[in-house]
């Protein structure tokens, strides 16, 4: 028996481009336990284009539904302690910042800014603008928080997410958000490890594991040089070798590597292929969804430094359930709490302007102007470059947007009808042509815990040539990779395991693509606009696309428009004083 279950979302937050994501489902009639485990060795009962909004369309089973709750067994996790960040010079430096806040004078008469995309760029933009004393008012155009870390509910109560997000150690502010909302539980820690498939031998993995008694960079230099399966000794030197300007030339000389894409950089500095096909392939989709001929070597670099410099940087989180309820609702219930507002299917139709240029009211589709003391993009750039004014499109800070394009992404989550054995407790590199990275979902998260049946969520990329495919035909792709990460348990016809449903999110524009030359493009926060911001991670902030660059991108607009509290506040009174009438 089988049961359809359509899916309209597209991008990511305020405004409609195009792009459609379908979901289906097959029913089964097995059931299933429900299982929470606990991050403290304790057991807990179970307790972009962007479209027009995102429903879910269910022709429902007369049957008997898939999911059957027989209540909640007890499961002793395995997670690892959460790692000591808060001495590290990258915590305290986040740590300082989201102080400025805290610690800024209260202003007199809060401002009132009204913020566009309730992803992590605006969340975080809201959340240190209430702690200033001021007043957001975040407008978010779906009905579900999250942008780029939205997920939905099906009808069987299992969540599916725009992608499968990984909380590391190297993200400073981050890891500060959630010590200041009171949620470090929330991250399940893993193993300090990086675990890549081995396409030459199917079913097998090989690892790189940084022992914990030892110090950064000594951790990680240890992990690659006891890692013999994926480089020999002589590849290995030569990738030192390569990476030893990096190292010595510092940040100055990581910037001026974004003119090279990384294959290019490869080969110029005499480090052998079988590197980038060993390593680079798959970190280069695990970072921007794209492959190493595409993507700028920065990004490697800047990753790599912060990977290899923190002695931590590399380990992994999970969050211990889905992001809108997990992450996004405690930014939300904070900025509540503190005056600021937050509104669902507000969607900006136009960005209506005062004679002078500058920022008049967001108007929605619905016909409501929101009316501010000053104003905030936080949506991914392919969604800005829709709604900036005619008048500001001459603007050398507007137009150097055109080079930044978002990458299409497809999420894909399948369940099947046993535990699949030939997997970890952690993320895994597929090393596949098709996929980028993947993890067994049903293991690695509290929420989605099932003891009996696998639900494996995978990134579909490079994603450009099948976001326009079907899903049957994603699917039957994504089945053909599995066969050969799980020869002994996947076949591609389903003679082994059996699909029971699947959900596909297709985002097609998600982060900023990170080619080469795209730096000089990226705006500061303060657009030339007066009382017009920037927030996301496209913008100028050193963690590239990613959400630890969202949250800071957020605390820096934040930043940005608490320096501006005088001029803001005078051209708010001014404002006011034009519109009052003359008595003659």
């Amino acid at each position: 028996m089988r049961r359809q279950t359509s899916m309209d979302t597209g991008c990511l937050s305020s405004m409609n481009i195009t792009g459609t994501s379908q979901a289906r489902s097959f029913a089964g009639q097995l059931p299933t336990h429900r299982c929470f485990a606990s991050s403290s060795i304790q057991a807990l009962k179970s307790s972009q284009h962007v479209s027009f909004g995102v429903k879910s369309l269910v022709l429902r089973n007369k049957g008997k539904r898939f999911r059957r709750r027989l209540g909640a067994l007890q499961v002793v996790c395995q997670d690892f302690p959460r790692p000591p960040l808060e001495n590290t010079i990258n915590f305290l430096e986040a740590g300082q910042l989201s102080s400025f806040f805290r610690n800024s004078e209260q202003p007199t008469k809060p401002l009132q800014v009204v913020i566009a995309g309730a992803g992590l760029a605006g969340l975080s933009t809201a959340k240190y603008l209430a702690d200033a004393g001021h007043k957001p008012i975040l407008l978010e155009a779906r009905d579900v928080l999250g942008g780029k870390i939205a997920a939905w509910k099906d009808e069987d109560g299992d969540w599916y997410e725009t992608g499968l997000h990984i909380f590391f150690g190297a993200y400073p502010n981050i890891q500060n958000l959630f010590g200041e909302l009171g949620i470090n539980d929330r991250l399940q820690w893993k193993e300090h490890s990086m675990i890549f498939a081995m396409p030459n031998k199917p079913g097998e993995f090989s690892r790189f594991d940084f022992p914990e008694t030892l110090p950064a960079p000594l951790n990680g230099i240890w992990a690659i040089l006891r890692n013999n399966e994926m480089l020999t000794w002589p590849e290995k030197v030569k990738f030192a070798l390569g990476l030893l300007p990096a190292m010595v030339g510092g940040q100055a000389y990581v910037e001026a590597q974004d003119g090279f894409t990384v294959s290019e950089w490869m080969k110029k500095q005499g480090v052998p292929d079988r590197v980038n096909d060993e390593v680079f392939i798959a970190m280069s989709k695990a970072l921007n969804f794209i492959n190493p001929d595409e993507l700028s070597m920065q990004c490697i670099l800047i990753a790599l430094n912060r990977f290899l410099q923190e002695k931590h940087g590399s380990k992994m989180a999970f969050l211990d359930g889905n992001p809108p309820e997990r992450l996004c609702m405690p930014i939300v219930d904070h900025v509540r709490s503190l005056g600021g507002e937050v509104r669902l299917n507000s969607r900006i139709q136009k960005i209506e302007l005062n004679p002078d240029g500058t920022v008049k009211h967001f108007a929605l589709t619905d016909g409501t102007q929101i009316t501010g003391d000053a104003y905030v993009f936080a949506t991914p750039v392919d969604i800005l470059k829709l709604l900036v004014p005619q008048e500001w499109k001459e603007i050398s800070y507007f137009k150097k947007l055109e080079k930044l394009v978002g990458v299409p992404v497809i999420n894909v989550h399948i369940w099947f009808d046993r535990k699949l054995k030939n997997t970890y407790d952690h993320l895994l590199f597929s090393r596949s042509s098709l996929l980028s990275v993947y993890a067994d979902m049903s293991v690695t998260c509290k929420e989605y815990y099932d003891p009996n049946r696998s639900m494996l969520e995978l990134v579909f990329a490079p994603a450009e040539e099948w976001v326009g495919r079907s899903d049957t035909e994603i699917i039957e792709a994504t089945m053909q990779e599995l066969a050969k990460l799980f020869p002994d348990e996947i076949a591609a016809d389903q003679s082994k395991a059996k699909i029971l449903k699947y959900h596909v999110v297709k985002t097609p524009r998600s982060v900023y693509k990170t080619i080469p030359d795209c730096e000089p493009c990226r705006p500061l926060q303060r657009s030339p606009i007066e009382g017009f911001y920037l927030a996301g991670d496209y913008t100028k902030q050193k963690y590239l696309a990613s959400m630890e660059g969202a949250v800071l991108s957020g605390k820096l607009c934040a930043q940005s428009v608490v320096e501006d509290y005088k001029m803001l506040s005078r051209r708010s009174l001014k404002s006011l004083q034009s519109e009052v009438p003359v008595a003659s």
